[in-house]
């Protein structure tokens, strides 16, 4: 009776180790794939750095013309008011 409870325990533990062992390199080849794709998506975003560089001088320009853009809204809205006001349509 000893024997066959102490072969089972041994079976048992055998088994555990093995699924542990296929999880943990499972695990291993999950971790390997996610940093190598980290790579990739660091790189790519370095990419992207690199490729919008130039529009820092663009979009000052944008923002000022449209800052000009802007003012004159503001006050063709404001004559606008004004005309509405006028006809009584506010």
């Amino acid at each position: 009776m000893t024997t066959v409870l102490t072969f089972a325990s041994i079976l048992v533990a055998a088994i555990v180790v093995v699924a542990l062992v296929i999880y943990l390199v499972a695990i291993i080849i999950a971790l390997r794939r996610a940093g190598d794709n980290l790579q990739a998506l660091a790189g790519g975003l370095q990419q992207i750095v690199t490729d919008s560089a130039p529009l820092t001088a663009h979009l000052t320009t944008i923002n000022g013309a449209l800052g000009t853009l802007d003012a004159g809204l503001t006050s063709a809205d404001g004559h606008l008011v004004g005309v509405a006001k006028a006809f009584e349509l506010v």
